[in-house]
């Protein structure tokens, strides 16, 4: 017997806190590294990808036990889209919350790191969408996608938060778009005009993109793992009652 999910309000607490902190981290990390290394954008992408990785893999230690640590609406989608024929996985209705935790945790991640580092919140000026960028966009989301879901398939769960993290680490400098690979954090990072910021024009781009990575990552997915599917409960760790505190 399938043990139960936490509630679905845990749940959603927890994608936005997951969210918000992650956001905060790429953004104020951001900042930092503005501030520490004026004039290299070298180091300053060094110091931010450190952050993000460490970060990241933190917080889907701490939060995956409780939603399963999505903070990112294309795998929510994913997961709904891969469970619905073996009745795993979230429902629609619980992809609308979820995606709505995210987006919301997304917002609030850019306006703390702005208020952290004393940085009025404004709107991006940072275009990024070129031809190149949507490219590694789909790239950066399509690997994602079949690195999470072949992990839950193949019952490493346990390696989701290390190797999530050393995947979005390393996307950072072999795509051309640093890899954000997640519309809740394009989103949010319209919010601060700072390094890791993106200007609202270049955010449809980027959404359109990553979404076109989802389906590329998930038709690989289903040519290795044909069942894969099976496991959307698991993803991107496992996400039990009993492992939450019920």
């Amino acid at each position: 017997m399938t043990p139960s999910l936490p509630p679905l309000w845990r749940r959603a607490v927890a994608e936005l806190l997951g969210t918000c902190l992650l956001v905060s981290i790429v953004v104020g990390s951001g900042i930092a590294a503005e501030q520490l290394s004026p004039g290299d954008v070298g180091l300053q992408l060094l110091q931010n990808s450190t952050a993000t990785v460490f970060g990241l893999t933190v917080l889907i230690l701490m939060l995956g036990p409780v939603s399963g640590a999505h903070f990112n609406p294309v795998v929510s989608l994913a997961d709904w889209l891969l469970g619905r024929r073996s009745g795993a996985g979230l429902t629609l209705p619980e992809v609308g919350v979820y995606v709505a935790a995210q987006v919301a945790g997304g917002i609030g991640g850019s306006i703390l790191a702005n208020a952290m580092f004393d940085v009025g919140t404004s709107i991006s000026t940072k275009e990024r969408l070129t031809g190149g960028h949507v490219l590694g966009e789909v790239v950066a989301t399509a690997g994602l996608i079949l690195l999470i879901f072949a992990l839950a398939r193949t019952s490493r769960g346990v390696l989701a938060a290390p190797a999530v993290g050393a995947y979005i680490g390393a996307a950072y400098w072999f795509t051309s778009s640093t890899s954000f690979a997640n519309p809740a954090v394009t989103v949010g990072r319209i919010f601060s005009d700072t390094f890791a910021g993106i200007a609202p024009g270049s955010v449809p781009g980027f959404v359109l993109a990553q979404l076109a990575g989802a389906a590329v990552g998930m038709g690989l997915l289903l040519v290795l793992f044909p069942s894969a599917g099976r496991s959307a409960d698991d993803v991107v760790i496992p996400h039990h009652a009993d492992k939450a505190d019920s």
